[in-house]
């Protein structure tokens, strides 16, 4: 079954995308009580749920309170949200490590290419110490993946990662620097330089560290402190398994198997799929959780299919991995 799901969400085509969703929303239903009580609290039935706008989506919250699987499982994995001291995280309990490993390194190659051709650092000091971070856990990967001796994560060790960071540069070595934002203010701070080969990825996040900031005005920082044209970033989410990625101007672009939706803040109920809202989420990689995900994150899908994250809506968990809007 395993390798079923995995064939099916890897190779899904743009026009089979609604059918594949569909069948997963049955499964899911018929497998998961957490969202077949949800479904049946809302007094949906299934039956009638035959256009990808009728799906119901899980509020992400209940990952903080329930065991969100689709069938009954012995997890290999659960990955925690980070949050604060003073949130309760969420927990996503995870069948098959291959789903994600195949998500995420496919997703990464659709947007960069080749991992080989890549050094991958690690700007990541607050969530290092955790072993439950899904975030860790794929930049571990992709820096085994590329290969390269200069590869690895860096905690506070910022003139090391200056000098290292300068050597790649003076041997033209392309380089994706993935940090979490408070990490790589003070990395500008600190060491300023030129990047010619090197791309930031930043990963939202500033932990009570520094002020928060919108995502605009810290691109602009640290588009001055580098002297690049553009910042990358990385969306993803504890409850998910797939990941969309920005190459500036904060509009993000997923994968084929994700696909972003929007929710009227009125009626939760009420889908659409251009314009401004709160984002919810399709991941089909998500099979063994959940696949459909309500967030906590405003945002507007553009025409093309790309979409901006416009902050936290009012009342939300401030998140561990997201930026706010002011």
């Amino acid at each position: 079954m395993q390798d079923h799901w995995n064939h099916k969400v890897f190779n899904v085509s743009n026009q089979g995308f609604e059918g594949l969703a569909l069948e997963i929303f049955r499964f899911q239903y018929q497998n998961n009580t957490v969202y077949r009580a949800y479904v049946d609290a809302l007094q949906i039935n299934p039956v009638t749920v035959d256009d990808l706008l009728k799906i119901p989506f899980l509020p992400v919250r209940f990952f903080k309170t329930h065991k969100v699987a689709s069938t009954s499982f012995s997890e290999i994995a659960i990955f925690e949200s980070s949050g604060t001291t003073t949130t309760v995280n969420s927990r996503h309990f995870v069948k098959d490590l291959l789903l994600y490993e195949t998500s995420f390194l496919k997703g990464f190659e659709m947007c960069y290419g080749s991992i080989d051709e890549y050094c991958i650092v690690g700007l990541l000091p607050s969530y290092l110490g955790r072993e439950n971070s899904s975030l860790v856990y794929m930049v571990n990967k992709l820096i085994e993946k590329s290969g390269h001796s200069k590869s690895g994560f860096y905690l506070d060790e910022y003139e090391k990662l200056a000098q290292v960071i300068n050597e790649l540069e003076e041997n033209n070595q392309k380089t994706l620097l993935f940090g979490v934002t408070f990490a790589l203010l003070d990395f500008a701070e600190q060491f300023p330089m030129p990047l010619k080969s090197t791309t930031i990825i930043e990963t939202g996040g500033m932990k009570g560290r520094r002020k928060e900031m919108i995502r605009e005005e810290l691109h602009n920082v640290l588009q001055m402190a580098f002297q690049v044209n553009d910042i990358h970033s990385e969306y993803g989410m504890t409850e998910l398994l797939s990941q969309a990625y920005s190459k500036g101007n904060g509009l993000f672009y997923t994968p084929p198997w994700m696909r972003v939706l929007l929710r009227d803040d009125e009626d939760p109920l009420m889908l659409k799929q251009t314009g401004a809202g709160i984002i919810n989420i399709i991941d089909l990689a998500n099979v063994y959780s959940c696949a459909f995900i309500a967030t906590d994150d405003a945002g507007k899908i553009h025409a093309d299919n790309n979409f901006e994250i416009l902050g936290r809506i009012d009342g939300s968990d401030l998140r561990g991995c997201s930026l706010l809007a002011v």
